[in-house]
């Protein structure tokens, strides 16, 4: 390093700031409101999707495409690149920018007079939900001290539930306050209060100490530290971001992509998180966010019952999800993860079975049962662990990048599950698709088993040193 850019210590007085848990408190549920948004834009059109197809006349496959182009191409884009410019601009800034896209793109949404622009508007929507999926955990574990960095994290999760949640009620509630095909439009509009929220209140808060410390800015490291840690533990985090950050620039400041090249361990690591993210959808949750009320109403029950049922599902995305949090302090991610992927796995062989079943209430309400089961395991083995485990995985030099890949993979799975669902139910029924589920969930319990390596009560630097010293960086799981 040159002697400008050498670490210093910066002496700071912490007279008349707020206590470090209260501005953790704050900063977490600020940016956590990109997880609500998430939940909220991602989960509202279950029920806007019953009008919307009466208003438009939707096909099966433009059906899709308004449910997909959130996905594919808005969420899939705002992943892979939101992770770059995470890197460059800085977390705080990608999600001031995010806060802008959503505001701008759900009174849009909201307005569309047809197809073509409803379809446009979301594919802006859903780059902003792509980059608050991508930059929102990564803040979040930058700034959490590593005694609270699961729990803090995982308020993304019950965030992104509780955004679910509402985008339910709200539905339920217009659908029965609001007369007229375009209820709709208030469905979505809705979510242009938490978005201007998250705009302004990311304004408010610094960047984390770990992209000031890539960017040479030391005293901006100290400060933040300061503010977001309990005084005896900052300087040990600072010394830590500090070796981790002078080792990398020893080997000189380089693209992502030569540091890949020169280190295959972390492209091993990066594959890793691709296909975990993948998983996160290949337990058909997704199925359960967007078509839970058709599905239900399908299956014989009224359209209000239907929209009341899935209410349900989101009651028990945020009980569960608490369940999670508080599971997530008593053991580790990997255990959960293989909990998780078995019990979907049991649970879509279930709905199956349940398929086979004649007509009857009984089976509409087994129906229900099973799905509220897929809900459960997920949100509370897989949702509290899955963002939170792709936080934690990458080293510095990589880690915008590889939450952007690993993202983008989630959202493409999404984008083709969310797409395919509807066209293979009506061509092939429901039993091979959730046949499909089931296998998909047994691959991804193996894969986690082999794969996935334990992270939890390590800071993020121990993490990074572990992995690269084990055997050349070769990921290796610990029990």
């Amino acid at each position: 390093m040159s002697d400008h850019s050498q670490p210093t210590r910066v002496s700071t007085t912490t007279a008349g700031r707020e206590d470090p848990r209260t501005f953790i408190l704050r900063l977490t549920v600020i940016a956590s409101l990109g997880g609500l948004l998430f939940g909220l834009d991602t989960g509202v059109i279950a029920g806007a999707l019953v009008y919307l197809r009466e208003d438009f006349h939707l096909t099966a496959v433009t059906e899709g495409l308004v449910v997909t182009s959130l996905l594919f191409p808005g969420a899939t884009s705002g992943a892979l690149l939101g992770g770059p410019i995470a890197d460059r601009a800085g977390r705080k800034k990608s999600l001031v920018i995010a806060g802008v896209i959503f505001v701008i793109s759900t009174i849009a949404c909201a307005l569309a007079p047809n197809v073509l622009i409803l379809v446009v508007a979301r594919i802006a929507l859903g780059y902003a939900v792509g980059v608050a999926s991508v930059v929102v955990p990564l803040y979040l574990a930058e700034m959490a001290p590593a005694s609270q960095r699961g729990r803090i994290v995982t308020m993304n999760q019950l965030m992104l539930t509780t955004g679910l949640f509402l985008a339910f009620v709200f539905n339920a509630i217009l659908a029965n306050m609001v007369s007229g095909h375009d209820v709709w439009r208030y469905m979505i509009g809705v979510a242009v209060i938490p978005a201007v929220v998250l705009l302004f209140g990311m304004l408010s808060l610094p960047d984390t100490p770990r992209w000031y410390a890539s960017k040479q800015m030391w005293p901006d490291v100290r400060r933040t530290l300061e503010r977001a840690h309990l005084a005896d533990r900052v300087e040990g985090e600072y010394q830590q971001i500090t070796a981790i950050v002078e080792a990398d620039a020893i080997e000189g400041k380089i693209s992502v992509f030569a540091t890949l090249r020169n280190a295959p361990w972390m492209k091993r690591l990066i594959l890793i998180g691709i296909v975990l993210a993948i998983a996160q959808q290949t337990t058909g949750i997704n199925v359960v966010m967007y078509y839970a009320p058709t599905v239900l109403e399908n299956s014989g029950l009224t359209r209000s019952a239907s929209l009341l049922a899935s209410v349900t599902v989101g009651i028990v995305m945020i009980v569960f999800t608490v369940v999670g949090m508080w599971v997530l302090g008593v053991t580790g991610r990997r255990k959960m993860m293989l909990l998780g992927f078995t019990g979907v796995a049991a649970s879509h062989l279930g709905l199956l079975i349940t398929y086979l079943l004649p007509d009857s209430n009984l089976r509409s309400y087994l129906i229900l049962l099973f799905m509220l089961l897929v809900t459960t395991f997920m949100v509370t083995f897989l949702g509290t662990t899955g963002f939170l485990v792709l936080s934690e995985l990458f080293p510095l030099p990589i880690r915008g990048f590889a939450m952007g890949a690993s993202l983008c993979g989630l959202w493409c799975a999404n984008s083709l599950i969310s797409f395919l669902f509807p066209i293979l139910a009506q061509r092939f029924g429901s039993v091979p698709v959730f046949a499909g589920f089931m296998a998909l969930n047994v691959l991804a319990a193996l894969f986690a088993f082999r794969y996935i390596p334990e992270t939890k009560g390590r800071t993020l630097e121990e993490l990074e040193i572990e992995m690269r010293d084990s055997q050349g960086g070769k990921l290796l799981h610990h029990s």
